[in-house]
C-alpha cells in the first residue's frame, strides 16, 4: 500500500533524511522507531506531503510527489499529528463532521471506539483534557475513512490509564484489518500491535524486521529503551 524508497528531505539547507526506505502492506501495522531527533516526524511529514522530498514515494499505486497534501489525504492517508491539533473552537461533533468522508467511520463509530467522546459530542475541543483531545485527533483521522492510519506519538505525555485506553483502541483497529504506521517509543505496547519495525538513526533506516526480532540489546543500542 505504501512504498517509500531512498527518501531524502531537508529543512532549507539542512538535510534531515538520507535515503529512508520502508513499506506498509494492506492490513499491516508497522512501527517507526528511533530516538528523538532521528527523523521520524520528518518522514511522516514527507509521506503526508507536508514538506518537499525526493525518492520513491507511492501510495495505493499513486506517486505522492505529484500530489498536494489534501489530495494525498483523499487517497486514504489519515494522519494523527504530533501535538493533536484539534480545532479548539469547534465541538467534538463538529471536529468529526468537518473532515468526514463516506465510509463506516462516522461519529457513532468513533463514540463506540472512545465512549468518552460520545459523552462530549457537544463540548468544545479546547476544553477537553489532553487525553480526550488525543482520542479526538484519532477519531478525526478515522472520520476521513482512511486506508492507512498514521499515528505520530499518539500516547506521548498522557496518563497511564489514558495511554492504555488508546493502545486498546489501536489494537482493535489492527484487529479489524486497518493498515497502520505508528511512531512511538513504547516497545511493550508496540509489540502488541505492530507486525514489523523500522528504526531510524540520524535520518537513515538502520534496522528493519519483524517486531518479535527486535530484541532488548538492539532496542537499547538504537532506541535507548
Amino acid at each position: 500500500m505504501l512504498a517509500v524508497e531512498g527518501l531524502t528531505a531537508a529543512y532549507g539547507p539542512v538535510p534531515a533524511l538520507f535515503g529512508v526506505t520502508l513499506a506498509v502492506a494492506e492490513g499491516e501495522a508497522v512501527a517507526l522507531m528511533g530516538r528523538n531527533g532521528m527523523g521520524k516526524t520528518t518522514t511522516i511529514r514527507a509521506i503526508c506531503r507536508m514538506m518537499p522530498s525526493r525518492g520513491r514515494l507511492a501510495f495505493a499505486g499513486r506517486d505522492l510527489h505529484r500530489l498536494p497534501s489534501h489530495r494525498a489525504a483523499r487517497l486514504g492517508l489519515g494522519l494523527v499529528p504530533e501535538g493533536r491539533r484539534c480545532f479548539g473552537g469547534l465541538t467534538v461533533a463538529e471536529n468529526l463532521r468537518c473532515v468526514a468522508r463516506p465510509g463506516p467511520w462516522d461519529a457513532d463509530a468513533v463514540a463506540d471506539l472512545f465512549p468518552r467522546l460520545g459523552e462530549r459530542m457537544g463540548q468544545r475541543a479546547g476544553t477537553l483534557s489532553g487525553g480526550e483531545q488525543q482520542m479526538l485527533a484519532i477519531g478525526r483521522a478515522l472520520a476521513t475513512n482512511p486506508r492507512l492510519l498514521v499515528l505520530d506519538e499518539a500516547t506521548e505525555g498522557l496518563a497511564p490509564l489514558v495511554r492504555a485506553e488508546i493502545w486498546d483502541a489501536v489494537a482493535r483497529l489492527r484487529g479489524e484489518g486497518l493498515a497502520i504506521l505508528l511512531v512511538d517509543k513504547s516497545l511493550k505496547e508496540l509489540s502488541r500491535v505492530a507486525d514489523r519495525a523500522v528504526v531510524l538513526e540520524r535520518g537513515r533506516d538502520v534496522w528493519t524486521g519483524a517486531m518479535a526480532d527486535l530484541d532488548g540489546d538492539t532496542a537499547a543500542r538504537l532506541i535507548g529503551v
